[in-house]
């Protein structure tokens, strides 16, 4: 069993409303790829934002009471911390520099997953002059509005124009409760199994497995996210092929825990 990921290279920077399934065909083709069936598409999650239109220009937000209490006791920027609250469900954790939330979608991560680095705007429709569009520290991006969603129609056009049966993964950066530093995860999927229950298969010693269910979808995110580097790397495609696991249909629910079982909150 061989399983091979490789980096699309000389990726372009993405503007709202760019066509991402058409611009990662044609990186597939300078990077010399053909596209084949049970393939898996690994795509980071600032392009699909970008391309949906989820930069906020800071200046346009207005912070209610609660961000700015919040903001003094983390030490963030109010508005920042607005955005924070109207992308959770709950808040869980604070301290300085950290809110950890519930975010609308299900999951648990840090500061709603809203980031401010390797998001500088090309032409935002937004009325401001260049002076405040070129602030760089203006700016923040949320995260896709439903990533399953973006992966499923990005992965419909790429069938579609190739001829081929795709899967897709649309991952971000998240720090874990019991480990430090941060990993690639999976936040939408398509086309591949978020989960693969285990229970019941021999082990080596022909014994049945008893608890065995491997989160394969943020196994396969986590090593693409070595390929995609988090600094200047500027390679957020990555081909996959050789994934061990049958294509099914899938939701990033499979990969969230209930609350009834989270012995974390």
């Amino acid at each position: 069993m061989t399983l091979s990921l490789t980096p699309l290279q000389n990726f372009p920077m993405i503007r709202q409303g760019d066509n991402l399934a058409d611009i990662i065909l044609k990186g597939m083709q300078s990077n010399s790829i053909a596209l084949q069936n049970e393939d898996v598409l690994v795509i980071a999650q600032k392009i699909v934002s970008k391309s949906e239109g989820r930069l906020v220009n800071l200046s346009l937000v207005t912070p209610s009471k609660k961000a700015q209490e919040l903001a003094q006791q983390t030490n963030k920027d109010a508005r920042v911390v607005e955005l924070i609250l109207r992308e959770s469900n709950a808040i869980l954790r604070t301290k300085t520099g950290v809110i950890i939330c519930e975010h609308k979608l299900g999951f648990v991560c840090a500061n709603a997953g809203i980031d401010q680095s390797n998001i500088f705007p090309h032409e935002p429709s937004d009325g401001l002059k260049p002076s405040r569009r070129l602030n760089k520290e203006e700016w923040a991006l949320l995260l896709p509005k439903n990533p399953d969603q973006s992966a499923h129609r990005l992965r419909k056009k790429l069938n579609a124009s190739t001829g081929t049966k795709v899967g897709i993964l649309i991952i971000d950066s998240h720090g874990r409760a019991w480990r430090e530093g941060t990993i690639g995860i999976t936040i939408g999927l398509s086309g591949i199994p978020g989960i693969v229950d285990l229970r019941g298969k021999p082990d080596l010693s022909n014994m049945p497995l008893q608890t065995t269910i491997v989160g394969v979808a943020d196994e396969l995110a986590a090593g693409a996210s070595l390929m995609m580097g988090q600094a200047a790397e500027a390679t957020p495609v990555i081909h996959v092929r050789g994934f061990p696991y049958e294509p099914r249909e899938s939701s990033i629910k499979e990969l969230i825990r209930p609350k009834k079982e989270d012995l974390f909150r």
